[in-house]
């Protein structure tokens, strides 16, 4: 579970995919609840990152998704650096 209590990572969550099949993505959070990951039209075309989502999948890998929109992070747990 993500202990960080900094107001700017409230809108991420730990999931870990659960169903990866083409075209859908389900993940399971923290909390048990299921959600349906929603991917952008490049993601959807590139074999690539299919492949890697399987890999995740398979490692049962936790990795951060947008509370709100439900989408993967691409930069990780990675806060921006402080200035």
């Amino acid at each position: 579970m993500l202990l960080d209590t900094d107001p700017k990572i409230k809108n991420i969550t730990a999931v870990q995919l659960v169903k990866v099949t083409y075209p859908l993505v389900i993940a399971k959070t923290e909390d048990g609840e299921f959600v349906k990951v929603k991917l952008s039209d490049d993601q959807l075309q590139d074999p690539l990152f299919w492949d890697t989502l399987k890999n995740i999948r398979k490692s049962q890998l936790w990795v951060p998704l947008g509370r709100h929109f439900h989408q993967l992070l691409s930069n990780d747990w990675l806060m921006p650096a402080a200035q």
